[in-house]
């Protein structure tokens, strides 16, 4: 499956979809950030979750690709230097590094508007109700009130001392928004029941929140070779965890917690939804 979005990325990022090319160094800078590699985490849950209505994984593929799109754009404005200033990404040179400060932000934004020209397009759905739901989910998600809102919160925070209520709201909105609404654009493009929905979006919210924290203790016990990126960055810059908050084996037994409660979630179900249920313990026990 992520070698059908990586394709399906590079189809979006060729240039030659629109009436005027791109400029060819933001076009090369933008193949560099979306197709890096990656785990392709948001598009699986996007296409797992449509398919338990009956969706197939090509009517999925490009709701799938407009969000990720999304998930690049945020990974490249994180990085930056008035962001986290990391100069590893994916095992290799964050965009600003192998380009520059200004591209980088450029890229970002061609990568967050294509996302929404994806959306917009019939081919993602013959519906033109359905293109809408989920251009306005994706929007509130990634805009001011999720995912952007989120790192706002995430600079104010450095240097603080929260509670864990609050790194947990921060949290949500920075890194949780973005797979809950891969879970529920799936739902959206399956045109499902309420109670299925409703289900699907506290297992988005609940594997938000494994993600995160497992991410948390990957930055304290992982392996950067494995990761491909700098660990012990929260510490270094005075930010608050769950781990740094619980401490470690709370967070652990608190992250084991969380994965019983995402796999609860898809109970409505049954075995149908198996895959997803694999997902969050590979989410909370992942190494990289």
């Amino acid at each position: 499956m992520a070698a059908q979005v990586e394709r399906r990325l590079a189809d979006f990022l060729s240039g030659v979809r629109g009436p005027v090319a791109p400029p060819d160094r933001l076009a090369a800078a933008m193949r560099y950030a979306a197709l890096g590699g990656g785990k392709r985490l948001r598009p699986f849950l996007l296409i797992e979750s449509a398919a338990l209505f009956g969706v197939k994984l090509e009517n999925a593929l490009d709701a799938a690709t407009a969000l990720e799109c999304i998930h690049a754009y945020s990974l490249v404005h994180d990085d930056l230097p008035g962001m986290d200033d990391d100069a590893m990404r994916r095992g290799r040179e964050t965009v600003h590094i192998a380009y520059d400060e200004g591209t980088a932000i450029l890229v970002g934004d061609g990568l967050l508007t294509l996302a929404f020209e994806i959306l917009a397009t019939p081919e993602t759905h013959s519906d033109p109700a359905v293109r809408g739901e989920l251009t306005l989910g994706l929007a509130r998600a990634a805009g001011w009130a999720g995912m952007a809102g989120g790192q706002s919160l995430d600079l104010e925070a450095e240097g603080k001392r929260l509670r864990a209520d609050e790194v947990r709201h921060l949290q949500a909105l920075k890194t949780g928004v973005l797979i809950q609404y891969a879970c529920i654009a799936g739902s959206i493009l399956g045109q499902a029941p309420v109670r299925e929905r409703s289900a699907l979006e506290a297992y988005g919210r609940l594997l938000g929140q494994a993600f995160q924290l497992a991410d948390d203790l990957l930055d304290v016990t992982g392996d950067e070779a494995k990761l491909g990126k700098r660990t012990g960055k929260d510490g270094d810059a005075g930010k608050a965890t769950l781990v740094s908050l619980l401490g470690l084996e709370h967070a652990k037994t608190e992250l084991l917690r969380l994965e019983a409660e995402t796999i609860d979630a898809l109970e409505v179900f049954g075995d149908r939804a198996n895959i997803l249920r694999e997902t969050a313990r590979f989410v909370s026990r992942r190494e990289h």
